[in-house]
């Protein structure tokens, strides 16, 4: 079964950086758009970046020239870059993408930063 796997969640203090990871299946990747969202209680599920199968990128103005998308086709893998993290930034981070009409949401990675 397809599916989509986050990592590289963690503890950071403001300023900081992280890096996370999305790997999925195979046939995921390079065929439809990839984006990162992120989840706080009580507030909506936030687009937070996208690439796109041809390698455009667009990002929510709140992580512009803070956060880079990237992906490594050999390994199936999106990354997120995360530098100058601030305390809003604190969520749980998911990756999704789409097949045909099956859709797929990873589990999620929390990220925290402390100030």
């Amino acid at each position: 079964q397809a599916q989509v796997q986050e990592s590289g969640g963690g503890l950071v203090p403001v300023g900081g950086s992280l890096r996370l990871s999305c790997r999925g299946s195979g046939r995921l990747f390079g065929l439809n758009n990839i984006d990162w969202y992120r989840q706080t209680p009580g507030k909506q599920r936030e687009l937070v970046a996208r690439i796109r199968p041809g390698g455009s990128t667009e990002y929510a103005d709140s992580v512009k020239g803070r956060f880079t998308i990237s992906r490594d086709g050999a390994k199936n893998t999106v990354y997120l870059q995360m530098n100058s993290l601030k305390p809003e930034d604190t969520a749980v981070y998911l990756c999704y993408t789409f097949y045909g009409t099956d859709t797929y949401w990873g589990q999620g990675t929390q990220v925290t930063v402390s100030s």
